[in-house]
């Protein structure tokens, strides 16, 4: 089985095109992308509404910005792990993999500081089955040839 990109496309089509890969590659790849979208969507504008705060409390507006910053960093991270997680990197896959626990350690530490929110619980399921997907037997089949043929056109 051959996971190839197919003929020859433009920059933000072969970004996005997900053609010749297992389903289960294709899923976990639109699950990291848009959950890093919207991960840097939201830090950006939670940084952004976070701003009013420096009249008020100028120490707790800089950890909250600095906080949202850090969450839109995280989330642009994660759409270029998804991307190449897609072109068959492994590194990518374990650090998504590694990202998905992070998540379960942040949902297990708010809901301890009893700051959590169901939003925290709903990311981390969300990431573990975009993470389980990545290690499905097709999935390590994807990742096996795409390896291969990297070692076969190195030589």
């Amino acid at each position: 089985m051959s996971y190839t990109s197919g003929p020859r496309q433009g920059v933000l089509g072969s970004l996005f095109s997900v053609a010749g890969r297992p389903t289960e590659i294709k899923v976990s790849f639109w699950i990291w992308l848009i959950g890093g979208i919207l991960g840097m969507l939201g830090g950006l504008l939670g940084m952004l509404a976070s701003l009013v705060l420096f009249s008020a409390a100028p120490s707790t507006a800089a950890a909250v910005v600095t906080l949202m910053l850090l969450a839109a960093a995280v989330g642009v991270v994660q759409m270029v792990l998804a991307v190449r997680m897609k072109a068959g990197r492994n590194w990518a896959r374990l650090a998504l993999t590694a990202l998905s626990g992070a998540t379960l350690v942040l949902a297990v530490a708010n809901g301890a500081m009893g700051v959590g929110q169901a939003g925290n619980w709903i990311a981390f399921l969300i990431s573990l089955v975009a993470a389980v997907l990545l290690w499905l037997p097709a999935s390590r089949a994807y990742f096996a040839a795409a390896a291969a043929q990297r070692n076969t056109s190195a030589e």
